[in-house]
C-alpha cells in the first residue's frame, strides 16, 4: 500500500510540476475560477474521511452497528464526491473550458480526472467493505475474533489509510489550483 501511495504522490507531483512549468512557458495561459462543485467536493471528501476514521475506530471497538453505519456513510459520500466532480467538469464545459484547445483547462481535466479514477477505485473497495460489514460480522464475537488477530485487522486499516490519502491528495490539488 505504501509503495502505491508513494507512486501516486510522485505521479501527482509530476503533474503539478508540469503545470507550473507549462504555466510559466505559455503566453496565453487562460485563468479561470474553479467550479463551485469542486469546493463542495472538498467538503464532502473531508467528511467522508472522518466517517472512514470512525468506521475504523468502531471496528476496532467491536461496535458492529456503528461500523456498518460509518462504512455505508463513507461509501455514499465517496460516490457523492464522484458525482460532484462530474458536475464540476460540466460547469467547466458550460464556461467553454474544454479538455482540448486550452492548456490550463487540459491540465485541470487530466489531474482531476486522474484523482477521480483513484477515488472511484476507492469507492469500489468501499463497496466491498460495506458488503463484508453486513455479511462477515453478524455478531460482536465475529469482530472480536477479527480484532484479536493483527493480520485480520489490516484490511480495514489499509482501507482507511488509502481513503485518507485520496482525501489529503484532493485537498492538496484543490488548494494548488486555487493558488495558481
Amino acid at each position: 500500500m505504501w509503495l502505491a501511495i508513494v507512486a501516486m504522490v510522485m505521479m501527482f507531483a509530476a503533474f503539478t510540476s508540469a503545470y507550473v512549468v507549462k504555466k510559466a512557458d505559455v503566453s496565453n495561459w487562460l485563468v479561470f475560477e474553479l467550479p463551485v462543485m469542486f469546493s463542495y467536493s472538498a467538503v464532502i471528501i473531508v467528511i467522508s474521511s472522518i466517517c472512514m476514521q470512525l468506521a475504523y475506530i468502531t471496528f476496532r471497538r467491536n461496535r458492529i452497528g456503528l461500523h456498518r453505519l460509518f462504512m455505508v456513510a463513507t461509501f455514499f459520500l465517496g460516490a457523492t464526491f464522484l458525482v460532484l466532480q462530474v458536475l464540476g467538469w460540466q460547469e467547466l464545459k458550460a464556461e467553454g473550458i474544454l479538455l482540448k484547445g486550452n492548456v490550463a483547462g487540459s491540465f485541470l481535466y487530466v489531474i482531476s480526472g486522474a484523482h477521480f479514477l483513484h477515488v472511484a477505485g476507492g469507492v469500489i473497495a468501499l463497496l466491498v467493505f460495506v458488503i463484508l460489514a453486513f455479511t462477515r460480522y453478524n455478531k460482536p464475537e465475529d469482530t472480536l475474533l477479527e480484532n484479536i488477530h493483527p493480520d485480520k485487522q489490516i484490511g480495514v486499516e489499509l482501507m482507511a489509510t488509502y481513503w485518507h490519502f485520496v482525501d489529503v491528495l484532493w485537498l492538496y490539488l484543490f488548494f494548488f489550483f486555487q493558488m495558481s
